[in-house]
């Protein structure tokens, strides 16, 4: 299915690397932010994770949430998260579910791994309308940040 512009984001119910359920639904009243990528410890992701880091005073400046989506496991995400010191919730998808919904899954991707999460940007408004949708067949690529931030600024 693919997310477009000015439709309800669909709502999800994931796990956060801390154990604990988290749901679009709950963030109502918030601006969101959902950053699906391939996998955790990978160059391009550590990458883009990290700029986020180092930038979340754009987004908290904004009252927006960022929550980094990817299908590994929550144990994965959390040594992850550890180790790179991210100062956002990481979710995982491990079922596939969530990254499907929003069009976000390569079926078929490197090494013959199945049901990899695309990286890609979607940026929801405080009543779960989807203002930005980027999604990116090409893994080595970031999702445009300054696009991101400019609709972020409208909100």
């Amino acid at each position: 299915m693919k997310i477009e512009i000015g439709q309800t984001a669909p709502d999800f119910a994931l796990f956060d690397s801390d154990k604990n359920k988290v749901t679009l639904a709950e963030q109502k009243g918030k601006n969101v932010l959902l950053l699906f990528f391939p996998q955790a410890f990978t160059g391009v992701c550590t990458a883009e994770l990290c700029s986020i880091r180092d930038n979340i005073a754009l987004y908290n400046n904004t009252d927006a949430t960022v929550f980094g989506i990817s299908v590994d496991s929550i144990f994965t995400l959390g040594k992850f998260k550890s180790e790179q010191g991210y100062n956002f919730p990481l979710l995982s998808d491990f079922n596939k579910e969530v990254s499907r919904a929003y069009g976000s899954i390569y079926e078929n991707w490197i090494l013959d791994m199945k049901g990899v999460s695309k990286r890609s940007a979607f940026l929801i408004d405080k009543e779960r309308i989807v203002r930005y949708a980027e999604v990116l067949e090409n893994a080595g690529e970031q999702p445009n940040f300054t696009a991101i931030q400019s609709t972020l600024k409208t909100l």
